[in-house]
């Protein structure tokens, strides 16, 4: 018993699709700003522990102490968190043959922007009367 295709149906037919190939730009560069990034996770979260000093005006005012803690313990947490998830993005997007140094620099600016918004926290807990 044989089946064969009529001659048309073979223009139905699609290719086998092609692997991507890798980019060694975007590996070299995704991997030299991924060693960058735990320094600057560490950075972000001694600054974030310079936060702590802003409880020092507290002596001669009030303050919302649950604000100002929730904003140093952000500052101090989330670099770590975005590492983490920056880190495993970026290795998955590597290992598929995407483009993938636009991670780190994305976990990067979360970082930055992070911090500002646990310092704007502390600060709404000093200035809270």
């Amino acid at each position: 018993m044989t089946f064969s295709l009529p001659p048309e149906s073979f223009r139905t037919l699609r290719p086998e699709p092609r692997g991507r190939a890798p980019r060694p730009w975007d590996v070299a560069t995704t991997i030299v700003l991924l060693v960058l990034l735990p320094l600057l996770a560490l950075g972000a979260s001694y600054a974030g522990v310079v936060l702590a000093y802003a409880a020092h005006v507290c002596g001669t005012q009030a303050c919302d102490a649950g604000l100002m803690n929730l904003g140093f313990w952000i500052a101090v947490i989330a670099p770590w968190v975005i590492l983490l998830i920056g880190v495993v993005v970026a290795i998955v997007r590597l290992v598929r043959h995407r483009l993938a140094f636009w991670v780190p620099l994305v976990a990067i600016v979360s970082m930055v922007a992070v911090w500002f918004i646990a310092a704007a926290l502390v600060g709404a807990g000093v200035s809270a009367s």
